[in-house]
């Protein structure tokens, strides 16, 4: 397994960059469910959380164990939740970034720099931000944010089975399997 690490973050905090703040999204290619963005800042110069990687790489044990420790350890984590409503209406694009937004408002404190996996997120200056292909699976800040998403997002689809029982969502979550689509 490849596991994060804060190899770009000790960069910038050497720079005097203090608050990185770690950003990941879930559910943007689920057939149902809301999308969400998780947003995590850890201290500067933290110890790093052994075990931490990409959320999807990890058992829903591994990453509820580790969203606690994640959420102790951070100085602000927060998530944004974009509906089904709003990703009909405004396309899964415009969903994912009203998620990073909603995300970043939500953060206990404001960051001083963004560390993305894969995008810029359109209402942050670009300056003050760093998109990273596979960035869940280098960054422990965005890994961080993927696994706080996750396991929220999780929780969501595991209340609305007890809703909804025929769909399985308590097994799949909304991702399109087969017995999804079945």
């Amino acid at each position: 397994m490849i596991f994060a690490d804060f190899s770009v973050e000790s960069s910038l905090w050497s720079q005097g960059i203090n608050l990185i703040c770690g950003i990941d999204e879930v559910g943007r290619g689920c057939f149902a469910g809301p999308v969400v963005a998780g947003a995590v800042i850890f201290p500067s110069n933290s110890k790093l959380i052994e075990g931490i990687a990409d959320s999807k790489l990890l058992t829903p044990k591994k990453r509820s164990d580790l969203a606690k420790k994640i959420k102790e350890l951070a100085s602000a984590w927060a998530v944004g939740e974009i509906s089904v409503l709003d990703i009909n209406k405004y396309g899964i694009g415009q969903a994912t970034q009203m998620a990073f937004s909603k995300a970043v408002k939500n953060l206990q404190k404001a960051a001083d720099f963004f560390l993305i996996d894969a995008f810029y997120v359109n209402s942050l200056d670009k300056l003050l931000q760093k998109p990273i292909p596979g960035g869940d699976r280098i960054s422990a800040s965005i890994a961080a944010a993927s696994i706080v998403a996750k396991v929220y997002r999780d929780d969501l689809m595991e209340k609305l089975h007890l809703t909804s029982p025929n769909y399985g969502f308590d097994k799949h979550k909304g991702y399109g399997t087969s017995l999804h689509r079945n």
